[in-house]
């Protein structure tokens, strides 16, 4: 039997029902699959790399279920870890919230805040190394990287093109994913930036403002998916996913009230509003972004 990181096993088969935040989903004496992820506020949970680890009946390992992210409640790191997947996963998530991909590129919002380099450092000083409470192996280890929405929300307006611009901040997260690539990292899950143009913060600027953001995201997205295709080029060994959040966020505002929602400006802790604060979606809008990864992006995976 195929047993592997979130995999599905048959499309017809039904998504594993909510289990009490200290459990995973799967069989807990299956050996258990390693996700390394990387990335922003979108993604944090706040896990201190030399805190408790993750172990089985405590996938996330600190702080407790959820975590500590931008809404409150679970986010789709926390959701795939805990509930939609067919194995044991044991998530280190070393995002970071407010992270850029390089501080020298783009102003970070505090001068404290790690930025994906940083990230990638915690990892490579300490998972990468293999100790005994996370023996991965290249098989067996998924490695995400969702970054790239505060370069542009703290950039997109400055001179000069962004376009240009765009391929040097993939320049940068690129050369930290050999970084990854040179410790055994074979898999990766890609995240294209999503709609913040479309966010209640964005939508209380002009709106030139607002279509000027959106053309730089798209340009990044676009040249995103190049680098992905140009890195699955030089090692037949490597495989790749990718979310596109973009084009689900879209699908989603287009159509809020399809997916629950009453309208896709509001927010606030409610199951009906898909924005959880004014910039960042609600743990009910992450919820359909974790079923979405589950079931159309990673099904194809058998490790």
């Amino acid at each position: 039997m195929i047993k592997g990181l979130f995999a599905l096993v048959l499309a017809s088969m039904a998504l594993v029902q909510a289990l009490p935040a200290d459990q995973s989903s799967s069989d807990a004496s299956a050996e258990p699959n390693y996700w390394f992820s990387f990335g922003d506020s979108y993604t944090q949970t706040w896990f201190n790399p030399d805190g408790i680890p993750p172990t089985v009946g405590n996938p996330l390992g600190n702080p407790p279920y959820p975590g500590w992210t931008a809404t409150g409640g679970p986010n789709w790191v926390g959701f795939l870890t805990t509930e939609y997947n067919k194995s044991t996963i044991l998530t280190w998530n070393y995002a970071y919230g407010g992270a850029v991909t390089d501080r020298e590129l783009v102003t970070p919002w505090q001068p404290q805040v790690l930025d994906l380099g940083d990230e990638v450092d915690q990892f490579l000083n300490g998972a990468a190394k293999k100790p005994s409470v996370v023996p991965w192996t290249s098989e067996n280890a998924l490695f995400s990287v969702f970054i790239g929405i505060n370069d542009i929300g703290n950039s997109f307006w400055l001179p000069g093109s962004r376009d240009d611009f765009n391929d040097v901040l993939l320049n940068a997260s690129f050369g930290l994913i050999q970084k990854l690539y040179d410790v055994g990292g074979r898999n990766f899950l890609f995240v294209t930036i999503p709609a913040i143009e479309r966010s209640p913060l964005m939508l209380a600027q002009p709106k030139e403002s607002r279509e000027l953001e959106a053309t730089v995201i798209a340009s990044y997205n676009r040249k995103l998916l190049e680098r992905i295709e140009a890195l699955k080029a030089t090692d037949e060994t490597i495989k790749t996913w990718v979310w596109d959040a973009n084009a689900q966020y879209h699908k989603i505002l287009n159509s809020p009230t399809e997916y629950g929602f009453k309208d896709a400006d509001s927010w606030g802790n409610r199951t009906d509003q898909f924005w959880g604060n004014d910039y960042h979606p609600s743990t009910y809008a992450d919820r359909l972004f974790a079923e979405e990864v589950a079931r159309n992006v990673l099904v194809d995976t058998i490790w």
